[in-house]
């Protein structure tokens, strides 16, 4: 019974997909509209279907952040028996493809050549192992930068406190916004976030030297499309009147985070920047 009822919601949620929808994405010639929707795969095999395929896994690089412009990979990880996978973006299927090497490389990636209004938003991913399709990823909400004035950002009662003290960072916006965001650097996970019209506050404490480190603001009129991030406030906690040493230097700078580095994607990445391309393109 509980088989049957998930593979009976999950074909609900697919059945949202619709042709003719490519909302923000603007899917060109490459996007494959499927005519077989991968809930109705799972209603064939339901009297049969006992294995259950674990979510992938789905991540940006260089980061869920990216500026105006700039290039995003989109990648997902199944298992290595995966032989095809499908990207959605807001509920509807953007892209899908197959890995190159079955059995040795379970990450596909989906190549965003330009970060845009219209590609900012939550996306998933699924895959299929033979005829049995996995359960989406987790949402992955990606954020353009860039897109209003820059935000000023100050603490208080300074940038250095003893430890166990109470701050507070203020982020404030000239023009009117709704929502502001605190990001410390090299911090994982999404930042802080306070709902405001021209300026918030984000109190901190009692501090301790984990909260040592750089942070920048940014404010926003929806969740995926951000100002310009605020420059930076380094805050210095040191553990008594006596120590005055320095906050400890971030291995991920705000700037690498929005470096394009892919390492051994990089080279087949720019080598692709020849040929045209859709909204979301693929690779695996």
């Amino acid at each position: 019974m509980t088989s049957t009822l998930s593979a009976l919601l999950y074909l609900g949620e697919f059945l949202q997909v619709r042709e003719t929808e490519s909302r923000g994405l603007g899917v060109g010639g490459n996007m494959s509209h499927c005519s077989c929707l991968p809930g109705l795969y799972l209603s064939q095999t339901i009297s049969t279907q006992k294995q259950i395929l674990s979510k992938p896994i789905i991540w940006a690089k260089p980061d869920f952040m990216i500026p105006k412009g700039m290039r995003v990979l989109i990648l997902c990880q199944g298992t290595p028996e995966a032989v095809e996978y499908q990207l959605y973006f807001e509920g509807h299927l953007s892209a899908q493809q197959s890995p190159k090497q079955l059995g040795r490389r379970n990450i596909v990636m989906f190549h965003i050549p330009a970060m845009t209004l219209l590609t900012a938003g939550q996306y998933k991913c699924i895959y299929r192992s033979k005829e049995l399709w996995s359960n989406p990823s987790d949402p992955l909400d990606l954020v353009i930068t860039e897109m209003y004035d820059t935000p000023t950002l100050s603490v208080h009662p300074g940038p250095e406190v003893t430890s166990g003290k109470n701050v507070t960072f203020y982020c404030q916006l000239g023009t009117a916004t709704n929502k502001f965001f605190l990001l410390k650097e090299g911090r994982s996970g999404r930042p802080q976030h306070r709902y405001g019209n021209t300026q918030v506050e984000f109190p901190m404490g009692p501090v301790t030297t984990a909260h040592r480190g750089t942070y920048r603001c940014f404010g926003s009129y929806n969740n995926h499309a951000w100002s310009f991030p605020s420059e930076p406030v380094k805050l210095l906690v040191t553990e008594d009147v006596g120590d005055t040493s320095l906050a400890p230097t971030e291995h991920n700078s705000f700037s690498d985070l929005w470096d394009l580095d892919l390492l051994t994607t990089e080279a087949e990445f720019q080598q692709g920047l020849h040929r045209p391309r859709t909204s979301v393109d693929t690779e695996s």
